[in-house]
C-alpha cells in the first residue's frame, strides 16, 4: 500500500532519466514519503510496458490519486487532471469552441463579409461565397481544449488522471474508450485527431457503482485497499516526524479497529495522518478521552461517527 499525503505536502521532482523497473519504482515512491506495494508497483511497470491505462479501484481515501501525482513525478511529466463528476459532458471533458472569440471575429470581418458577397446574385450564389469560409470559425485557432484533448495534443510527457470515474455517467464512460483503446478522440467540425505522443493514463473508482465492461477491458486493473497493521505504521512513522513508537503504534491500532466499525465514513490514511500530526502538535502521548476529544475532529468528519466512537471509547481503544 503506498503512502498518501496530502497534495500540497509532496513536490513532482525533476530528476535523472532511470530506468522503470518495478524496484525503482518502490525506491522513487519511498523517498517522497510513500510506501509502495510490490503489486502497485509491478501494475505500473506493465501498464508501461504494454502500454495500457490503469484502472485503480477501492474505498475513498487509500491514496488512489496520489498515485497518478507520483507517477507523474516519476517520469518527469505534466500531470493533467479530469475531475469526474455526474453530468460531466464532452464539452467540459474534451473541448468547446470559442463562441465568444467566433462572435467577435465575425463582428471585426463584417465589412470583409460584404466584400465578400458583393455581386451575388441571389442567395444561393452567396451561401456558395460562404460556404467554404464558415470553415474557418471551426479550425484549432477557436477551439478551448479541455483535459483530454490536451493530454491527447500534447508533445511532452503526460499522465492523464481521469479521477473518480465512477461518479459520471455512463455515457461518458462510452466516450473514453476510444481514447483508452486508441489514444485518439474523434472531433466532427475537424477529424480524428490522433496522439503523436500517447498519455500515460490512471483512472480511479471508489467503487460507488460498476462500471462497463468494455471499460476495464481496456486496462489494468488493481484493487487498492485500506494498508494493513505494518504498512500503516510504515506510513505514520514517514510521515510524522517527531512521533514516539508508541503513540505511532496506537494511532494505528485505533484507526484500523474504526475500520472494523460500522462508520459512516471509514477514516482514510490521509486522515490518519492528519490525526497523528495533530497528537504530536498538542503534545500527546496517549489516547485518553480528552485528547480524543479534543483531536479526533482530524480523523472523523461525520458527527454521528464522532458520537459512536466516544460513546464506545474502551472498545476501540483496546
Amino acid at each position: 500500500m503506498e503512502t498518501p499525503g496530502r497534495p500540497q505536502r509532496y513536490t513532482l521532482r525533476m530528476r535523472d532519466a532511470k530506468p522503470t523497473t518495478p524496484e525503482a519504482i518502490e525506491r522513487d515512491f519511498l523517498e517522497q514519503g510513500f510506501v509502495c506495494t510490490g503489486e502497485v508497483a509491478t501494475t505500473l511497470y506493465l501498464a508501461e510496458q504494454l502500454k495500457k491505462p490503469v484502472l485503480l479501484e477501492g474505498p475513498p481515501g487509500v491514496g488512489k490519486t496520489e498515485l497518478g501525482k507520483l507517477w507523474a513525478g516519476f517520469h518527469q511529466a505534466r500531470l493533467i487532471r479530469l475531475q469526474c463528476y455526474e453530468g460531466l459532458d464532452e464539452a467540459k471533458a474534451l473541448y468547446e469552441w470559442a463562441y465568444g472569440k467566433q462572435m467577435l471575429y465575425t463582428q471585426l470581418l463584417r465589412e470583409k463579409t460584404g466584400d465578400l458577397l458583393s455581386g451575388a446574385t441571389d442567395l444561393r450564389e452567396a451561401i456558395g461565397r460562404l460556404s467554404g469560409q464558415a470553415d474557418a470559425f471551426f479550425s484549432r485557432e477557436f477551439l478551448l481544449e479541455r483535459p483530454l484533448l490536451a493530454a491527447i495534443t500534447s508533445t511532452e510527457p503526460v499522465v492523464l488522471l481521469v479521477d473518480e470515474i465512477d461518479r459520471a455517467d455512463e455515457e461518458f464512460e462510452a466516450f473514453l474508450l476510444e481514447l483508452l483503446s486508441d489514444y485518439q478522440i474523434t472531433i466532427p467540425e475537424l477529424g480524428t485527431i490522433r496522439a503523436g505522443r500517447p498519455p500515460r493514463v490512471i483512472l480511479t473508482s471508489n467503487d460507488s457503482r460498476d462500471l462497463a465492461d468494455a471499460l476495464r477491458r481496456r486496462c489494468l486493473y488493481l484493487y487498492v485497499d485500506y494498508p494493513d497493521y505494518d504498512d500503516e505504521l510504515k506510513i505514520i512513522e514517514q510521515r510524522v516526524p517527531g512521533i514516539s513508537d508508541k503513540l505511532a503504534e496506537r494511532v494505528v491500532r485505533f484507526s484500523q479497529s474504526l475500520r472494523k466499525a460500522d462508520l459512516r465514513k471509514q477514516p482514510g490514511i490521509s486522515e490518519v495522518v492528519d490525526w497523528a500530526l495533530a497528537l504530536v502538535v498538542t503534545g500527546a502521548d496517549e489516547l485518553s478521552g480528552p485528547t480524543l476529544r479534543r483531536t479526533l475532529g482530524a480523523l472523523l468528519k461525520n458527527r454521528e461517527d464522532l458520537d459512536h466512537v466516544m460513546s464506545e471509547l474502551s472498545r476501540f481503544r483496546s
